[in-house]
């Protein structure tokens, strides 16, 4: 096992390699980019009645910029200097050597299967609202397979159909939202930052629940990197689609709560899935069947972006060693790895028996984990590789970077002190199973 940085040779030759992949333009790179960190104002309701209305729209406004912004940068600025496959995993393992970068790829890949098996079952549930025979048990489950085994038949006829259904489904999401905000808007009653906070509820769980979940709301801007070879003029559209990216997720967040609150939703009553009852309050139930229908169509985004974005990493762990050569291998037709799409979707399908909040507790461990490797990495190669090209840098020389790097880690920490009593025991368990399985895949690897 190396202990030094990986030479960056090994990886910036596959930037070269053009025609191996489809390639997504850069309205559906940004339509995938969207349905993974956002796809929609939906799941965080809890805030509201948690943190009061108007921190939670202050969190909504300031959390960005001192969160999705630097991370942003961060991946701005490694994709442009190394535009390869894999992304965040080759880069934590040109700045720290094998055992970190199997690190990052190990506990981002196997994350994403607690991520996707949350996303089946919370399918599932939505499912089972209309059809009540489905409401737990094995039929249950089977719903939950059906959506995965859905999205991996999408994801393995390529990015191409990935780019073009997410923007498809993204229309079918954001128009009933725009619906809503605008007839919400004109029905306003009350001050929607009033009050800014719940009496008399503890100061840890206005600024602890409610800020850790604006921060999970706000997270993954460095995930398709994984995809960056699939991604068309990569070193251009990758900044791009982020600077989009970021305002986007603000406007499609904001204004739909503020909106909801300020029709005369009682705040006190938010909780997940409490738009769809305010659709019902402001326009009847066209409206709230509307923003049902969104609402099922945005979980179903995020889904198909994590497979696509997750299966990205066996693939070229295995180029790099680490996993058998099949995973290497290429549909001829679509130019995907089926190998590791079939199989990440039948690991998450087994997960998808477990509550939702449990799943989505232990994923945010190796999460935050692969991101704080991901920032750190940029520091490491701004030392060891200072003249390595960047088509885009971080202003603000050292000083910018270490603001790049700090402020975001200190964030995912009050991220993990204020998680879920079940991460709090699970996560640094699951974390230990990256040690353990890198001493038997690197022992094996030729080196």
């Amino acid at each position: 096992m190396t202990t030094g940085s990986a030479p960056l040779p090994n990886a910036l030759p596959l930037a070269r390699e053009t025609s191996r992949f489809k390639k997504l333009k850069l309205g559906g790179f940004v339509a995938v980019l969207y349905a993974y960190c956002a796809a929609g104002p939906f799941g965080f309701e809890e805030m509201i009645s948690t943190s009061g209305p108007g921190m939670s729209l202050l969190f909504l406004l300031v959390v960005p910029w001192l969160f999705s912004f630097p991370v942003s940068l961060a991946t701005a600025e490694m994709a442009t200097a190394m535009p390869v496959q894999g992304g965040f995993y080759r880069w934590t393992r040109a700045a720290f050597g094998d055992f970190w970068g199997f690190q990052c790829g190990w506990w981002n890949w196997t994350g994403t299967f607690l991520m996707n098996g949350a996303y089946a079952v919370v399918l599932a549930d939505y499912t089972a609202q209309l059809f009540p025979s489905l409401n737990g048990g094995v039929r249950h489950w089977l719903a939950a397979l059906f959506f995965l085994l859905l999205v991996a038949w999408v994801n393995i006829r390529g990015i191409d159909v990935v780019g073009e259904s997410s923007v498809v489904m993204l229309l079918t999401v954001l128009v009933p939202v725009a619906i809503f905000t605008a007839m919400a808007f004109a029905k306003s009653q009350v001050n929607p930052f009033v009050p800014l906070v719940p009496p008399a509820k503890p100061w840890r769980e206005v600024y602890g629940v409610g800020l850790a979940l604006a921060l999970w709301l706000y997270s993954g801007y460095e995930q398709l990197s994984t995809n960056i070879e699939e991604v068309e003029k990569p070193e251009k559209n990758f900044p791009r689609g982020l600077a989009i990216m970021v305002p986007l997720a603000m406007v499609t967040f904001f204004l739909p709560i503020a909106a909801g609150i300020a029709a005369g939703a009682d705040w006190q009553q938010w909780t997940t899935g409490y738009l769809v009852t305010a659709a019902r309050g402001v326009g009847g139930e066209p409206l709230a069947w509307g923003m049902f229908g969104a609402a099922m169509i945005s979980v179903l985004l995020g889904l198909q972006s994590t497979l696509l974005s997750s299966t990205r990493l066996p693939f070229t762990m295995a180029e790099d060693g680490y996993f058998h050569s099949s995973f290497t291998k290429l549909n001829e037709n679509y130019r995907t790895p089926v190998q590791a799409i079939v199989l990440t979707s039948l690991i998450c399908s087994a997960l998808a028996v477990f509550s939702v909040p449990k799943l989505i507790a232990v994923y945010m461990w190796l999460r935050v984990a692969t991101s704080v490797l991901t920032l750190l990495s940029v520091w490491r190669l701004r030392r060891t590789h200072p003249n390595l090209p960047r088509g885009f840098r971080i202003p603000g020389g050292n000083a910018g970077v270490a603001a790049v790097v700090l402020v975001p880690s200190l964030l995912f920490a009050w991220l993990l002190i204020n998680s879920d009593p079940v991460g709090l025991l699970w996560g640094p368990v699951f974390l230990l199973s990256g040690p353990i399985t890198a001493a038997l895949m690197l022992r094996r690897r030729v080196l």
